[in-house]
C-alpha cells in the first residue's frame, strides 16, 4: 500500500481548492511513478505531476491533477470535503 492517508490541514485545502494539489502521505519507499500508478488506479483520475517532501520522517506527495476541479471530486470522494 503505497498511498497511506490524505494529508488535511488549512493549506492542504488551500491546494485542492486553488491549485487542483491532493496531498497523501505516501510509503517513503515509493516512488513517484509508483505513486502515480497507485493514484489513477485507486481514484480513476487523471494525474499530472507528483512532487514530494520528506518532513519528520514522513513522505508527502503533492499531487496535481489533469482538468478543472478534478482534486476537488477525489476529495470528496474521499470525504475530506
Amino acid at each position: 500500500m503505497i498511498l497511506i492517508k490524505p494529508l488535511m490541514t488549512e493549506k492542504s485545502v488551500k491546494m485542492i481548492e486553488i491549485e487542483n494539489k491532493i496531498v497523501f502521505i505516501v510509503d517513503r519507499r515509493a516512488s513517484r511513478d509508483e505513486i502515480k500508478n497507485e493514484f489513477e488506479k485507486t481514484f480513476d483520475a487523471k494525474v499530472k505531476s507528483v512532487n514530494t517532501h520528506i518532513k519528520k520522517n514522513l513522505k508527502i506527495a503533492f499531487i496535481k491533477l489533469k482538468g478543472e476541479n478534478a482534486a476537488a471530486n477525489v476529495a470528496t470522494k474521499l470525504g475530506l470535503m
